[in-house]
């Protein structure tokens, strides 16, 4: 990792914890990330827990993110959140693009295309995720599907705020089943990922933070932070429990 770049250790709850949950475990995490200098943490709970861990979070170095927003600043948009409902509770940052949002919820690059500047203008930091199936990985589609991405959902931003976005490689094969990219494959596809950028403005190449997604844990979190272009980890299922989350945040350090 550059040592221009604050790593980020995010944990996306995704649809887990109560409030009431939420606040146990933001009390076991916050004495275990206290003195992790030179790391920047971040949670993402559901909507509903959001203003509770901003006001549990407040004067710590835990931020606080949302999962998703919607790309309007209001209007006839059933069961959606505006980003400056976010800013109004002080939420930090937004991911965007998430697999699952994108698979289940039928979330597009034409979309994302508006939310990461919508987010931005806001003053969120967004969370852009980007990642490849199983299927286009077999069929050496994996740069292709990429450059797909990053190109279309940063299609509308200036290129002097391309660095302000964080992205986060999550190879959707390797989310929720145990499998990990190799360090290999994790330092090919960020790389790749910071030339994309690079093809923009080599500057902001330099500047933005790429995250590695799928299925990190404590165990495999050194070596895959290790990496030259990783700037950090989108944690999932480990990041459920304060020990394990408060780990991985101590691999960053």
């Amino acid at each position: 990792m550059s040592s221009d770049r604050t790593p980020l250790i995010a944990g996306n709850w995704k649809m887990h914890k109560s409030i009431a949950e939420a606040e146990e475990f933001i009390a076991a995490l916050l004495p275990r990330v206290s003195d992790a200098e030179g790391v920047e943490v971040g949670i993402c709970p559901p909507f509903l827990a959001l203003q509770a861990m901003v006001h549990s979070t407040r004067g710590s170095r835990v931020q606080v993110f949302a999962q998703t927003m919607h790309q309007a600043d209001h209007g006839a948009f059933t069961g959606e959140v505006a980003a400056s409902m976010l800013t109004e509770i002080d939420v930090h940052g937004v991911i965007l693009g998430h697999s699952e949002r994108r698979e289940l919820f039928g979330e597009t690059d034409r979309a994302l295309a508006l939310k990461v500047p919508a987010a931005l203008a806001a003053g969120l930091t967004p969370i852009l995720c980007v990642g490849e199936t199983e299927d286009e990985r077999e069929r050496g589609d994996t740069q292709r599907k990429l450059r797909h991405q990053v190109q279309e959902d940063l299609a509308r931003l200036p290129d002097d705020r391309l660095g302000d976005v964080v992205i986060a490689y999550e190879p959707i094969w390797a989310i929720g089943t145990g499998q990990v990219a190799t360090p290999e494959q994790a330092q090919e596809a960020i790389a790749f990922v910071r030339a994309l950028v690079a093809d923009r403005s080599r500057e902001q190449a330099g500047r933005v933070r790429v995250l590695y997604g799928g299925s990190v844990k404590p165990d495999n979190a050194a070596e895959l932070l290790a990496l030259p272009d990783v700037d950090g980890a989108l944690v999932g299922g480990a990041s459920l429990d304060a020990a394990s989350f408060a780990a991985i945040v101590a691999a960053a350090r």
